[in-house]
């Protein structure tokens, strides 16, 4: 659970790096995603790993396509990899 919230808090410091119309849609698109998520057993560490992973890789095609720096994505990916 603990890796869970770093990723969302992460994936929401993101959000805040997105044009100001753009950052009411992504942070309440992540806060549902983790919110319908939430339940996925924490020992299951394969099934959490993936999930982290497309956080994050969305993450990153979010940040693509509004030209913002793909190297503000390096503490979630620390989150994502431990």
């Amino acid at each position: 659970m603990k890796k869970g919230l770093q990723a969302y808090a992460a994936v929401l410091r993101l959000v805040r790096r997105l044009p100001a119309e753009a950052r009411p849609y992504y942070a309440k698109y992540a806060r549902e995603n983790f919110v319908n998520y939430r339940e996925v057993d924490a020992g299951d560490g394969e099934q959490l790993d993936e999930l982290l992973l497309r956080a994050y890789n969305h993450s990153l095609w979010v940040l693509s396509k509004y030209s913002v720096d793909r190297s503000v994505a390096d503490d979630l990916k620390r989150v994502c990899a431990k």
